[in-house]
């Protein structure tokens, strides 16, 4: 892919582990529930930043990367999840929380930046 923001390219490599995760998770630890769960919010985080590199307007915009916020959250509690229940070990759990950490900070510092001009426009 051409021209990906940073957080487009993290938050796609970091699905990419989870879906890598997810295999794991599936084959080695049998373990159904839960990796459904973290595919499906841990996936959903690019998805909502890819789609708000093609929204309608800022608001608009604010409101993906919003979504994106609330999954990357969920994710990170499905990660601690896993860790606190034995299924992922230590050095899988740190570099999971890093990335998604990671993503938090960049969604969070990208919406209120976005936020702050769109106050400043409407002024």
């Amino acid at each position: 892919m051409k021209n990906k923001s940073i957080v487009e390219d993290k938050s796609y490599k970091f699905a990419l582990r989870i879906i890598k995760l997810n295999k794991y998770l599936i084959v080695d630890s049998k373990e159904f529930i839960l990796s459904k769960q973290l595919l499906r919010c841990g996936t959903s985080i690019g998805a909502n930043v890819k789609e708000a590199s093609q929204a309608e307007s800022k608001t608009d915009f604010i409101h993906k990367l919003n979504i994106a916020l609330k999954e990357t959250s969920e994710t990170e509690y499905w990660i601690n999840l896993l860790f606190d229940s034995n299924i992922i070990e230590k050095r899988a759990y740190d570099s999971l929380l890093k990335d998604c950490t990671e993503i938090l900070k960049l969604l969070t510092s990208i919406v209120k930046t976005s936020r702050a001009n769109l106050k400043k426009q409407k002024n």
